[in-house]
């Protein structure tokens, strides 16, 4: 099966998100769950953000977070202590299954860093667009009339 990368369409359109995000979640082949783990986007500032990924029963040493381009990766993998193999488990109502989550990043947006808190991991980051790019005004010279400069009859 094919995949399509819709990522160029998320930064060039404004109020097509959902439909989008329902194409991703339509053509998408992975292997776990769409919805695991659960996270959230939040914007903390004029060019601050938070992503926030419930990474319930995973630690510092499961988990890994990778910049490549324009593609944020969150990766978990739960590795098995000898002494939880002792352990005889009735019930097992937290996920523990290796995940990889994706997210596409707009252009000039930067990690700042990342943090484990109480089972939910915070990765924080910040627009900073170069001064080259930013608007500038352009001040108009008004009231004088233009001059010939090195004007020659042919």
């Amino acid at each position: 099966m094919r995949t399509f990368d819709l990522a160029p369409l998320y930064r060039s359109t404004v109020g097509f998100d959902r439909l989008f995000n329902l194409l991703d979640r339509a053509t998408s082949v992975e292997g776990a769950a769409p919805g695991y783990p659960p996270y959230n986007i939040e914007r903390t500032g004029e060019n601050d953000y938070r992503i926030t990924v419930a990474v319930a029963g995973f630690g510092e040493s499961d988990l890994s977070i990778e910049v490549k381009e324009n593609t944020l990766t969150v990766r978990g993998e739960k590795t098995k202590d000898n002494e939880e193999k002792a352990v005889e488990v009735l019930h097992q109502g937290i996920a523990a299954r290796a995940f990889e989550r994706v997210f596409q990043l707009a252009d000039f947006v930067q990690v700042k860093g990342a943090a484990l808190v109480n089972g939910l991991l915070h990765v924080d980051l910040v627009r900073e667009i170069p001064e080259a790019k930013k608007p500038r005004q352009i001040p108009i010279n008004g009231g004088g009339v233009p001059q010939v400069i090195n004007a020659k009859a042919a």
